[in-house]
């Protein structure tokens, strides 16, 4: 229990504690600043050196309360904190600033394009990917047998199962082909991981990487939509290519946008999540046993890890109006940041929030958000991640760390780039 003193001591000073991708690269996401926020009777206001200003909202209820109010809290204003340099572009509508996402929309024009592709997420809908789902889990743990001396082995978990597993089912539902997966993972990593040496679009300065990107992606995603125009599947790209907006076909921008959006989330956060997973069960073996011993815990299992590692950091909204907050006036065009990591460690909600479950009841947790913006791929990225844990506790018989593991220089979808594994495949695996 951390006393009073030790929460002055974290308490942010700049806000740049909380935003700086350095400070995620370095220790993770700042969980003892944002527990003594959430002490806090009121909610501070940061102006950050180079980032727009913000004010946390790290309380689950606070969190909640927002979003389920977008006439008030807006998301078409954009969903990520601006560096004071990418503030042009973000006007510009050039590149990247151009595509229109669901994510970037209210209502009534979110429910509208948000209509265009949920009749193929739901749980019903998705049966037609579950032997693609699974065959992704069983090969990727045929390639550990395949690496291993006898039935022990080492790999960095991140690259070689983490990445590919949502790599290749939604490669499968988009349209593709196997040859491009390498360029469709390069292209999400520059999204995401735009502020790290490793994984960052090589360019002359930010926005000349923004642009490029954006180019690149627009082209990658248009060559499909074209494909599928003209030989149409039954699949989620013929689904997209092929729609309409209130009786016309969706704009190009819009179109693009929703194969951003459904492929780059999709990955970015079923891998951090799954990466997250095995560092959760690294630190917590006994979990790992429990999973093994009773496979049918998996469903809490993902519930918990999409809680304690909550891959989408974070999502900003912009006050419509002037509002208060948890006693707190807020003026109207303000940005507020809702740190879901945060929320999803709230004392008042989680009996014993830091403690890593995987039998954990009730798990209120927000790491697929809630609200009109409730992740679209949840049922997908749930299902993804079972085969793969189903598969892993069935086939080991053990693991452990093999190296440190390395965080990606990212504020908004956090995760680890690296994590070495050690492990043993049972003997009928």
């Amino acid at each position: 229990m951390a006393t009073a003193e030790t929460a002055l001591h974290a308490l942010p000073r700049t806000g740049l504690e909380l935003i700086d991708p350095a400070v995620y690269e370095r220790g993770g996401p700042p969980h003892e600043a944002w527990s003594a926020l959430r002490r806090l009777p009121e909610i501070p206001r940061f102006e950050p050196t180079g980032y727009e200003p913000f004010w946390p909202i790290t309380r689950h209820a606070e969190i909640c309360s927002i979003s389920k109010r977008p006439q008030l809290y807006r998301n078409a204003p954009g969903i990520v904190l601006l560096r004071e340099e990418d503030i042009a572009f973000r006007r510009s509508g050039e590149g990247l600033a151009a595509m229109r996402t669901i994510i970037e929309m209210d209502p009534p024009e979110h429910r509208v394009y948000r209509k265009v592709a949920s009749p193929w997420f739901t749980p019903r809908a998705l049966a037609r990917v579950d032997e693609a789902v699974e065959a992704s889990a069983r090969e990727l743990v045929d390639g550990l047998r395949a690496r291993a001396e006898g039935r022990e082995g080492t790999c960095d978990f991140v690259q070689e199962i983490a990445v590919p597993h949502p790599l290749r089912i939604l490669s499968t539902i988009l349209g593709i082909e196997r040859e491009l997966e390498p360029t469709v993972l390069r292209l999400t990593n520059q999204l995401f991981a735009a502020d790290d040496p490793d994984l960052q679009r090589p360019a002359a300065d930010r926005r000349q990487a923004l642009m490029e990107l954006g180019l690149e992606l627009y082209q990658l995603f248009t060559r499909i939509i074209e494909d599928r125009r003209t030989r149409p599947r039954d699949d989620l790209a013929t689904l997209l290519a092929c729609a309409k907006i209130d009786g016309a076909p969706m704009p190009p921008m819009e179109t693009v946008g929703y194969y951003l959006i459904v492929f780059t989330a999709g990955h970015d956060t079923t891998k951090n999540a799954l990466a997250g997973g095995m560092h959760l069960f690294l630190d917590h073996p006994s979990e790992f046993a429990k999973l093994q011993r009773n496979p049918e815990r998996v469903n809490g299992a993902v519930e918990e890890i999409v809680r304690m590692v909550s891959p989408v950091n974070y999502m900003k909204r912009t006050t419509a109006a002037e509002t208060e907050i948890a006693g707190t006036r807020i003026p109207a065009g303000e940005n507020l940041i809702l740190f879901y990591a945060s929320a999803n460690r709230d004392e008042r909600v989680f009996e014993d929030p830091f403690a890593f479950r995987i039998d954990r009841r009730p798990n209120p947790h927000v790491g697929f958000g809630i609200g009109e913006h409730f992740c679209l791929g949840a049922h997908l990225a749930r299902r993804s991640q079972r085969a793969l844990w189903r598969e892993l506790s069935r086939r080991l018989e053990w693991v452990e760390p093999a190296g440190e593991p390395a965080w990606i220089r990212s504020n908004f979808v956090v995760g680890l780039k690296r994590l070495p594994i050690r492990y043993r495949l049972r003997p009928d695996a």
